[in-house]
């Protein structure tokens, strides 16, 4: 009985972050709903030991780090990453430029500890807060726990809404650009119109497919099994297999790369090779309940926060996100002319290294449908934006976040 109620209070301020997020139109985050949730209800009638309690303890979570790595590394599309090379440069500049600063001024305000067990999270969102978290408590730094738990919730409060206004003022750009090309290639076509020919082409039918001729269906790799014998079980033993094989591995280099790196590594190798499919945990279905998992966790560590430790928290947490974003800022626009970006793009690029996916992929279309007013300026403005958003999400959340957190482990 304990263990379900515990479930259904966990989950319940899961929903509930999520009911505001959705009627706030993204505007209001999610996890700082739910984050207060944990905070207040701490604070009160809530027991200190309820994540665990609701099973997502120890075991579970030395499952899903590592599988949720793996998984990663299978929304990673290389040849997209190759098309929008520029958008990968820009956002890793701004997490260089996060980085630059807030080690930089951040340095002189504060002591060295705060700093590197907040900053990850600043470059990662929810996979660096949750490596420094873990990394925090294996080295026993508990007086910390709580600046990556709150990097993480509070950073989202100015990320989303930034990110939301640089789109909007792209999307209007683009659509004065596109009502310019519009408006040229109308004039054109009736210039074209009034010259008149007294001669022309004979119309020559287009070459007919022989009716042998089939559509080439595609063939099965040989590591794949018919659509009746790829069941969740089968995908969820691949997910297995490749992460033993990545913590194996891990092991044999004895530390010299993090075994979480490795992982990522290894999702991006099976993926490209055919082994696991894209987004494999999404279409096993377990996805959300192991990232559901993954923020309990997270949010546990709440319960350390006193009322009286919260101004020792804020202060140092404020003052490191817009020193961070500032970096951001600085590092994409000195790059957004070289790579032909407009200054609100490049920006909402790096902006992506707060949050990642899937929130790059809901702000996208949630301004798409704002500023839209037809389907096809919705559809115009969604071709030229997302794939740069998902893009720069994925080289910072995926890719940069557990290079840098691991780093900043070895340097606590």
């Amino acid at each position: 009985m304990v263990a379900i109620l515990s479930l259904m209070v966990v989950m319940g301020f899961m929903m509930l972050g999520e009911w505001v997020s959705t009627r706030s139109r993204a505007y209001v985050p999610s996890v700082f709903i739910t984050a207060l949730l944990f905070l207040v209800g701490f604070w009160t009638i809530v027991p200190k030991n309820i994540v665990p309690a609701a099973s997502f303890g120890t075991a579970f979570i030395q499952i899903t780090q590592a599988v949720l790595l793996v998984h990663m590394g299978t929304l990673m599309d290389l040849k997209l990453l190759l098309k929008q090379w520029r958008a990968v440069v820009i956002a890793l500049s701004g997490v260089v430029g996060t980085v630059v600063l807030t080690m930089g001024i951040g340095r002189l305000l504060f002591d060295w500890h705060t700093i590197v067990a907040s900053v990850p999270p600043l470059t990662g969102g929810l996979v660096a807060a949750f490596l420094m978290t873990a990394g925090l408590k294996a080295q026993h730094i508990t007086a910390l726990v709580a600046f990556p738990v709150a990097m993480f919730v509070m950073h989202s409060m100015l990320g989303y809404p930034l990110t939301a206004w640089m789109l909007k003022r792209e999307s209007r750009r683009l659509l004065q650009v596109r009502h310019v090309d519009v408006t040229v290639a109308t004039a054109d076509s009736a210039t074209s119109a009034t010259v008149q020919t007294t001669a022309q082409l004979p119309v020559c039918p287009l070459p007919t497919v022989p009716a042998k001729v089939k559509s080439v269906q595609p063939q099965l790799r040989h590591w794949q099994l018919p659509a009746a014998y790829d069941t969740s079980a089968f995908m969820l033993f691949k997910v297995a297999a490749v992460t033993g094989l990545a913590e194996w591995t891990a092991q044999l280099a004895h530390g010299t790369v993090n075994q979480y790196i490795i992982c990522l590594v290894f999702g991006v190798i099976a993926h490209q090779l055919g082994f696991l499919e894209d987004a494999v945990l999404e279409k096993a279905g377990v996805f959300h309940w192991l990232m559901y998992g993954l923020l309990a966790y997270i949010f546990a560590n709440l319960n350390i926060v006193k009322i009286s430790m919260l101004s020792g928290i804020l202060i140092p947490i404020v003052t490191l996100i817009v020193l961070g974003v500032l970096g951001m800022w600085i590092a994409s626009s000195l790059l957004a002319r070289p790579l032909e970006f407009s200054r609100e793009m490049a920006f909402a690029s790096a902006l992506t290294a707060l949050f990642g996916f899937p929130a790059d992929y809901i702000v996208t279309h949630e301004v798409t449908e704002i500023v839209g007013s037809t389907a096809e300026e919705k559809q115009y403005l969604l071709d030229q934006m997302l794939p740069k958003m998902l893009v720069g999400g994925f080289a910072t959340v995926s890719v940069a976040s557990v290079i840098i957190a691991s780093i900043f482990l070895k340097i606590l």
